[in-house]
């Protein structure tokens, strides 16, 4: 009650970002930061999102037309999963006149590299290590 007093009796999920403090502000970080991830993660777990991100990878800029010449799916499809990817920031549309293109946004893929991957290189390595040790230890000793 006090916090919502506090807060013109709004809940901290309905005050706008630069109005929270303290722990609500570090805790709605980590919730959107956490929320995007999964949004990322969503978008590349389904193979025909990663050919339209392998498209743009390939030539960059493209309308929907464009993308529509190039890989195997219905207009309709292309759009919903051209939506999934503008909405994890993967994708972002420009406007040329009358013309959407699309644009790859490296930014997300980097966070995840940092985040998840290279984080972890130095831990496979040790892990192929030891289990390379526990395949040798298991081999059967000459007679």
């Amino acid at each position: 009650d006090r916090a919502k007093a506090f807060n013109k009796g709004r809940s901290v999920g309905e005050l706008p970002f630069a109005e929270l403090r303290g722990a609500d502000k570090y805790a709605t970080v980590w919730l959107r930061i956490r929320y995007h991830m999964d949004a990322v993660f969503k978008a590349l777990a389904d193979p025909n999102r990663r050919a339209l991100l392998d498209q743009l990878h390939l030539q960059n800029g493209q309308t929907l037309n464009q993308l529509c010449r190039h890989l195997r799916m219905t207009r309709q499809g292309i759009t919903k999963h051209l939506g999934l990817l503008i909405k994890a920031d993967l994708v972002v549309p420009l406007w040329r006149g009358r013309e959407k293109l699309h644009y790859l946004n490296p930014a997300p893929l980097k966070q995840i590299s940092e985040r998840w991957i290279d984080k972890h290189k130095a831990a496979c390595l040790r892990a192929l290590t030891d289990l390379t040790k526990g395949l040798d230890a298991l081999k059967p000793e000459p007679n």
